[in-house]
């Protein structure tokens, strides 16, 4: 593995960083990889209607980091957002990072075998870093990740998360494959959606087994989550007769979509 002060350049590869009036992370995240001597053959940040002041901070922070800025006059939510930025990608690969992560110094090699097994293994959808949680089938593959395994008697209602949107690579054709993410709704609602999509077409995953290792998410008092802010108390709450109810309702609607929605 090439130690930190290394210098990486990922060919055919654009960093795709979706942004929400959370400038002084996204910088953070910028600067990161700049620390690191990690760059892309391009960098596209995708902003959803952010307020002015962070659309100011946007520009000064384009001449910085040499990336092209995509903005909208108003916010129209994730998936419009995320399908904006992926339309913009000229490369044949994307790591999709949202501003408030952070790479960790063991990036850099975990992702060049990441990017290698994507360019020579066709297979590949997607290669997921990060977690909250582990993914709950996992059959070990090489170089410290597994391939994310979805059967349909398989109970765990955690599968539905063959897809998720914490960073990962993935080729830039995935719309094509997978369709557009639904716009107009909750960005829980779209990612879900996206999830589903992934499972009925097939999708094929690998799974980082470190997953804690070489993203960290941070968020402050400042630029607080803006998808937490969204949720639902009946997704949060954690009393216990809610929370088996909320797992029951979630393993009967998952495999039900799955099967049959369209």
């Amino acid at each position: 593995m090439s130690s930190p002060g290394s210098t990486h350049h990922f060919k055919n590869t654009t960093l795709l960083i979706t942004h929400y009036n959370r400038s002084s992370s996204l910088e953070r995240l910028l600067e990161t990889f700049r620390s690191y001597n990690c760059s892309f053959d391009d960098i596209v940040v995708s902003d959803d209607g952010s307020k002015p002041e962070h659309v100011q901070n946007l520009r000064t922070l384009k001449k910085e980091y040499m990336f092209r800025l995509l903005t909208v006059p108003e916010n129209k939510g994730l998936g419009h957002n995320i399908n904006k930025g992926q339309a913009a990608v000229k490369t044949a690969y994307t790591l999709y990072v949202q501003e408030d992560f952070i790479p960790t110094p063991a990036f850099a090699g975990h992702f060049e075998n990441a990017l290698n097994m994507m360019e020579t293994e066709n297979r590949w959808d997607l290669i997921t870093f990060y977690a909250y949680v582990p993914y709950p089938y996992l059959k070990p593959y090489k170089n410290g990740f597994s391939e994310k395994m979805c059967k349909p008697w398989y109970i765990n209602y955690k599968k539905i998360y063959a897809y998720t949107d914490h960073p990962h690579l993935r080729r830039s054709s995935f719309l094509q494959k997978f369709g557009n993410y639904a716009e107009g709704i909750k960005g829980d609602k779209t990612e879900y959606k996206m999830c589903v999509s992934f499972i009925q077409k097939k999708g094929k995953s690998l799974f980082y087994n470190d997953y804690k290792s070489l993203f960290i998410q941070k968020n402050s008092s400042e630029e607080p989550s803006t998808m937490t802010l969204t949720r639902s108390s009946w997704t949060q709450n954690s009393n216990l007769a809610i929370a088996i109810l909320r797992d029951l309702y979630r393993q009967v609607k998952y495999n039900y979509d799955i099967l049959f929605s369209r």
